[in-house]
Formats: C-alpha cells, sequence, structure tokens
C-alpha cells in the first residue's frame, strides 16, 4: 500500500529565506511549488526545486489568481481568456525553470480560492484543464474526485489525482470548510494522522459535523505555511510506514 504525500512550497519572498521547505522536504513525495502570483518569486521557485532535487521529490506547479495581496485566497472575477493566459504563463514559468536545472514538471495543482472554484464550477475547471494541456498534456492534475475539476479533466482526457486534505477540516457534501469558519484548519497533529490513515486505509473521514462520509485520494496534502508543518510531516512519514504504507509520488 502507498500514498503519494504533496505540501503547498515555495511560499515565501527573497533568496536567503527557505520557510519551512528545507524541513518538510525529506518527508513529502511532491512539491506545490509557487508560481509567483499568490507568493514566491523567481529566486524561490529555482530554490525550492533545488530543494526537491535533493530529496528526490516530484515537481508540480501551484498557480493562482493574481492576488499576492490576499495569498490567492480572494475569488476573482476573470475572463476565460485573461485566467487561461494567467495559468499558462504560470505553469510555463515553473516547467522553463525545472527544466533549466535540470528537472522535469510532473504536475499541476490549484492554489487557494482557484482550488475551491474550479471544484464547484466546471467552466471554471474546464480553463484551468485546458491551460494544461496546452503547456502538456502528459501533466498530472490534482483536486478532489468527484467535483468539476475531476470531470473537467476526465472530459479532456487528463490525467487526474484525487486529493485529501490532512489538515483541513470537511463538510458533509465532501468539500472543504471554509476557513472563515473556527475549526477549519486543523492542528492536533495526532487527529491529523488518525484521519490520514482513515482515508488510506477506509477510504473514509470524519466531517465537521461527525459525520462520516466516503473519500477517494491518491495524494494526501499538508500545508507548509503551517508553522507545525516539519513536525507534522516527519510524524506522517513515521506513522505510515508503521502502518505499511509507503510514501511513493503518484505512478
Amino acid at each position: 500500500m502507498e500514498i503519494d504525500v504533496n505540501c503547498d512550497l515555495g511560499e515565501y519572498p527573497g533568496t536567503d529565506n527557505t520557510g519551512n521547505d528545507e524541513l518538510i522536504m525529506p518527508f513529502i513525495s511532491s512539491a506545490n511549488i509557487a508560481c509567483g502570483f499568490h507568493a514566491g518569486d523567481p529566486f524561490t521557485i529555482e530554490k525550492t526545486i533545488m530543494l526537491a532535487r535533493k530529496s528526490g521529490v516530484k515537481i508540480g506547479a501551484h498557480p493562482s489568481y493574481p492576488d499576492r495581496e490576499n495569498f490567492g485566497r480572494k475569488s476573482m472575477r476573470m475572463s476565460d481568456n485573461d485566467l487561461r493566459e494567467t495559468l499558462i504563463y504560470q505553469i510555463r514559468a515553473l516547467k522553463t525553470i525545472a527544466e533549466a536545472s535540470g528537472e522535469i514538471l510532473s504536475h499541476v495543482k490549484p492554489h487557494g480560492a482557484l482550488y475551491n472554484d474550479a471544484a464547484a464550477d466546471y467552466n471554471l475547471a474546464m480553463v484551468i484543464v485546458q491551460a494544461i494541456k496546452s503547456v502538456d498534456n502528459s501533466l498530472l492534475l490534482f483536486g478532489p474526485y468527484g467535483s468539476q475539476l475531476s470531470r473537467a479533466a476526465f472530459d479532456e482526457g487528463l490525467k487526474f489525482v484525487g486529493e485529501f486534505f490532512a489538515d483541513r477540516a470537511y463538510n458533509d457534501d465532501g468539500t472543504l470548510v471554509s476557513r472563515k469558519i473556527t475549526g477549519s484548519v486543523l492542528h492536533d497533529t495526532k487527529m491529523v494522522i488518525e484521519r490520514v490513515l482513515k482515508m488510506v486505509k477506509d477510504k473514509e473521514v470524519i466531517t465537521i459535523s461527525g459525520k462520516t462520509i466516503p473519500i477517494t485520494a491518491h495524494t494526501v496534502c499538508i500545508h507548509g505555511d503551517n508553522e507545525l508543518a516539519p513536525v507534522f510531516a516527519r510524524e506522517l512519514m513515521s506513522e505510515l510506514k508503521a502502518n505499511g504504507i509507503n510514501v511513493e509520488p503518484v505512478r
């Protein structure tokens, strides 16, 4: 049994700061690297790619609405064409920098509000899928199974990978609880690890209301901007291995 563990990284400015990235990288298998439109910059991108290379971690693009002011967590109204070109720019930037460093871009995972909006909006999801395909149709798309993102990917023949959020609470309909609601982000390491094990073994998650619902995922996300992320990443890998579950990139 195996599971991919991904983390949103490169979400800091400048050449000297590495945030928690260097501490997290040895305990994950896929890195979603900020493309500069919600966080990060060219120096950060290159440095994060080098950290991923050192640990044998797969490299992914983490594109966003053009919204550094709100860290990409605010929905934006954009024309389909403007959004498509914005996404193509970000994905190509990651792909180009990765290849210049001798690495390969493996996947794309939308960030923040863009991720949540596209999960519920088929037209928006299709814009994302088409942007990815125009850059490289072999790239994987990370997102929630059963969402409009997965539907658009399947309709366009793009490879899709279902994602589970280890440190985020779920609604009864399988969507993520809004960050505006108390309890939406989980900080109890033991509880979060138990949730991951339940998802991998039983394909279930307990929602914020206490209801148990089915969930399918082949990658688990942890958030690098959580101050406890390095500790959690290390302990999660340890517990997964103890339960006979290997941390491996999506095949």
